[in-house]
């Protein structure tokens, strides 16, 4: 048997590390977490790529109120997807398979995912099974499934010399435990601690003491009149009480406790006991909600506002600090990094893809040793060394952790080793900005993490590190109310709406107080009216004050309103899903599609318009009458055969915008429109319907390419059966630009028809199997004549193509994109500036490549900023009319500073 060894590299998302980690915060007993199912479970979309991201799902879900089994199992699902995309690398587990390892030993879910999915591969991909076993059965965990790996050591020695790997007895594993682990450590060396010296350290902490927070006195019967901000963070939340020019008064704290609306009544309580407590009063002017739970917030307390947390942290650093350049904000479980230019956000960077460095792991780790997060700093001050962690994935260093303390490393150097990792983590990591001068030199550090002085001398030394020798200091400060920054940007932003002359919605905060709820969450809560089929949460909230409350109006609803509560409906995506019963759904469709007719989206019309036919003229030859050769006969039966023939072409990168060239060309030789078959649009089930071929890990664009070939194959060629499939090679593409060096395509985006083709080639030629051609041709579009040699080469044989026809049918795909280029988009481009202009508007471009249009890689957010009332405008919508372009770039052409309007040797010099 052939051994194929493949194991997780870069993240350790789908391991039972994270399974671990979300149990303790879901605080289920072992026994019961053992004996939790998978099969007949509702289950819940969850990142299986990342295992930080996967406990934020995790959160947020707890948060919904869905119960632990549903979780747990949403959790096995994500876990087993994860290893099946991924980890086999496009391989087919055969029968049998032996599922080793704790998780898989001792969890009945993860064996029951396990033995669902798998049978579905085999089915799908005819795996030969052995007869007589249900395929459930071909899929185990032997005996000491736990100990294999020991067991591997013993049967490895066992294949051994006879004088290697004698037992030598205990003796030598007691010195090592005892003083070999220490001298081991000591050869290691590590890094020295977060401090140079014992003076360098007293001048950092005299520096960056931290501040001091007083709470505002009040007086026996004054009236405070004030502005709260709330910051429903993953881990934590955050509550401030702002007077009207903007300073704190009284500020509010407590970790989350997986429900944000009794989080949020606490908070409350903490405010106004800070008040009146004292015999004040509090009016409250304005009330602004931020961070993950912000809009149920708003919803709940009729907030005046809610923000997004970038805008939220922007607005708090700019209220106490003048001229900032960067504020880099490290949450529980995100990181966000805000670039600034005279006072206004130029750029921001999240953490989308991995949740390493962030401030929760450190509490966690902390907590793991029995030390509380408080006393952080000290114990890892007081490290003389610590082992170095390799910047990268959290679960990952989790492992590091384990491995550090079986080398002999102590509590405090491990922790100092972490918070010396986390800038690496930000900025080298997750933000990949290397060169920090170029962003400014004056640096905000915010959130809850900053109160950990060993987190902030880390990332103090690491960011001036970047500045040496570029004869430069930077200045970095910790926000002095870095843990509610946050909070007060939505403070600062209710304040601002105030003083515009707008009076608070607010409910009160009797009226706070007396909110009692119930939730809904069952098939009766499901949403009808999209195809997303939404599992919406109801929340049926009352408060005692009604008169504070909106007018509650009788709804139809499969859930009977109990008196005197309004309901709240959160998880669903859309707008439709805010509602219960058609009519009012249509009324809001009605409204959004009155909003999407006055503010075009151009990347919707072009991720549409691309796949149209555009009425190909006929210039193929006529079918000869004599036929006198062996050659002469066979061309005349592909000729005949192609109005029958069938291509099936992806959805995907670059053919979102050469399409019209090659659909054209095909029909203009007599291949019928309706037997050019394109492969559905991205969606999360297309994805996850093909997704366990890929042998590499690229970007989503590539990636799902093989999810569209199984498209073709597994749905469009069984319904009627496709001839072929095209799917080009793709390297020079059309620019309108001048004075460039080259315009080429990525070349991750080149070479994905050739992984593809290994994917579905990899254990046996599917496309044979299936009785499709799979054509991958080479193809340079930027060179006219060589592409068309290239298409000639391709399909002469298979369309019985003369070269006088190749050559007509090629000029034909070029003018049909030129005129979907100019005639359809850049017109429709011109129309919208024109519109935005004479109404003094603003409208949104969106700079991509041309497979951003997917609405299953954008993931719609362009419709969501077109249902805000603003038209949205694709990159190659831009008009190119000599009269904007004169407007625009007529003073450098005249200057000299370029030689054309399209010329941007100024702006990129070695431009492609």
């Amino acid at each position: 048997k052939k051994k194929i060894p493949s194991m997780n590299d870069k993240c350790a998302g789908g391991t039972g590390a994270v399974i671990d980690k979300i149990n303790a915060k879901l605080r289920i007993p072992p026994e019961e977490l053992c004996n939790m199912g998978y099969l007949g479970i509702k289950l819940h979309p969850v990142a299986g790529k990342c295992g930080v991201f996967a406990e934020t799902d995790i959160n947020s879900l707890q948060k919904l109120g869905t119960p632990p089994d549903q979780l747990m199992a949403s959790l096995f699902e994500a876990i087993v997807g994860q290893n099946l995309a991924v980890l086999t690398r496009g391989n087919t587990l055969r029968p049998h398979v032996l599922l080793l390892g704790g998780p898989n030993t001792y969890i009945r879910g993860m064996q029951e995912a396990w033995k669902f999915h798998i049978p579905r591969i085999w089915a799908e991909r005819k795996t030969p099974l052995p007869e007589g076993i249900p395929p459930e059965e071909l899929i185990r965990v032997p005996d000491n499934a736990q100990y294999f790996a020991a067991i591997g050591a013993v049967e490895f020695g066992r294949a051994e010399a006879p004088h290697v790997g004698r037992y030598k007895g205990t003796a030598g594993l007691h010195h090592y435990l005892t003083v070999g682990r220490e001298e081991a450590k000591r050869r290691r060396g590590g890094s020295r601690g977060l401090s140079r010296s014992p003076e360098e350290l007293d001048a950092f902490l005299k520096k960056y003491r931290p501040y001091r927070f007083t709470p505002r006195t009040f007086t026996r019967g004054e009236r405070v009149r004030g502005f709260i901000g709330l910051d429903g963070g993953s881990t934590s939340t955050k509550a401030v009480l702002l007077d009207e020019s903007g300073e704190v008064l009284v500020k509010a704290y407590q970790l989350s406790k997986g429900n944000p609306i009794e989080d949020t009544k606490e908070m409350f309580r903490k405010l106004r006991a800070q008040v009146e407590g004292a015999g004040a009063t509090l009016e409250v002017l304005g009330v602004g909600t931020t961070g993950y739970a912000k809009d149920i917030l708003k919803d709940i307390l009729d907030a005046d506002v809610a923000i997004v947390e970038t805008v939220a942290h922007t607005e708090s650093a700019l209220h106490f600090y003048d001229d900032v350049d960067v504020i880099c904000d490290v949450g529980g479980q995100d990181i966000k990094i805000m670039i600034l230019k005279n006072g206004q956000v130029k750029d921001f960077k999240l953490n989308t893809q991995c949740s390493a460095g962030n401030g929760y792991f450190l509490q966690s780790t902390a907590e793991g040793f029995g030390v509380p997060v408080t006393e952080y700093a000290d114990r890892a001050f007081a490290a003389e060394s610590m082992p170095t962690f390799g910047y990268g994935c959290a679960v990952f260093m989790q492992s590091d952790i384990v491995d550090f303390q079986r080398q002999g490393w102590k509590p405090e150097e491990i922790m100092a080793g972490l918070a010396a990792v986390l800038p690496k983590n930000i900025w080298l990591y997750v933000s990949q900005i290397p060169n920090l001068a170029a962003l400014g030199t004056r640096f905000i550090l915010q959130g809850g993490t900053q109160h950990n002085l060993a987190a902030v001398k880390a990332q103090v030394d690491f960011i001036t590190s970047r500045f040496k020798g570029k004869g430069v200091e930077p200045e970095v400060i910790v926000h002095k109310h870095c843990g509610e920054s946050g909070a007060i940007g939505a403070a600062i932003e209710a304040i601002r709406r105030w003083r515009l002359g707008r009076e608070t919605s607010f409910i009160g905060l009797d009226a706070v107080e007396a909110i009692s709820y119930v939730t809904h969450r069952n098939e009766d809560t499901r949403c009808y009216f999209c195809k997303n089929k939404c599992l919406r949460t109801f929340i049926d909230v009352k408060a005692a004050v009604a008169t504070e409350m909106h007018e509650i109006r009788p709804r139809k609803s499969k859930i009977p309103l109990s008196p005197g509560a309004r309901r709240l409906i959160v998880g669903n995506s859309c707008e439709k899903g805010l509602v219960e019963n058609v009519e009012e759904m249509r009324i809001i469709k009605q409204g959004l599609d009155e909003i999407m007719k006055e503010n075009p989206n151009l990347a919707t019309m072009a991720s549409k318009g691309v796949w149209r036919s555009y009425l190909a003229e006929d210039v193929a030859d006529p079918i000869p009458r004599i036929a006198v050769t062996r050659g002469q006969r066979a061309r005349v039966e592909r000729m005949k055969r192609r109005a029958e023939l069938r291509i099936g072409i992806p959805r995907v990168l670059n053919m979102y915008s050469l399409n019209p060239l090659f659909a054209t060309y095909f029909e203009s030789l007599g291949v019928a429109p309706n037997n050019i078959v394109y492969s559905d649009f991205t969606s999360e089930e297309l994805y996850k319907a093909g997704a366990k071929r890929g042998s590499i890990d690229p970007c989503f664009p590539s990636k799902v390419a093989i999810p569209h070939i199984h498209d073709l194959l597994y749905v469009k060629h069984r319904k009627r059966p496709l001839d072929l499939i095209f799917f080009p090679m793709i390297d020079c593409l059309p620019s309108p630009l001048s004075k460039t060096l080259a315009s080429r395509a990525c070349p991750t985006v080149t070479t994905t028809p050739e992984s593809v083709k290994a994917a579905f080639t990899k254990e046996g030629d599917l496309f044979a199997e299936m009785g499709v051609r799979f054509l991958d041709t080479f193809l340079n579009i930027s060179e006219k004549r060589l592409f068309e040699k290239q298409m000639f080469e391709q399909f002469k044989d298979i369309l019985g193509l003369s070269e006088a026809e190749n050559r007509r049918a090629v000029a034909a795909g070029y003018r049909a994109l030129a005129h979907f280029d100019r005639d359809v988009m850049r017109a429709a481009g011109r129309r919208v500036i024109e519109m935005l202009e004479r109404e003094d508007r603003i409208g949104i471009v969106l700079l991509g490549r041309p497979y951003h249009n997917d609405p299953g890689i954008n993931h719609e957010i362009l419709e969501e900023l077109q249902k805000c009332g603003y038209p949205i405008l694709a990159q190659d919508a831009l008009p190119l009319d000599p009269d904007l372009l004169e407007r625009l770039f007529g003073e450098e052409v005249r200057r000299g500073i370029i030689a054309d309007p399209m010329d941007i040797s100024d702006a990129w010099k070695n431009a492609y």
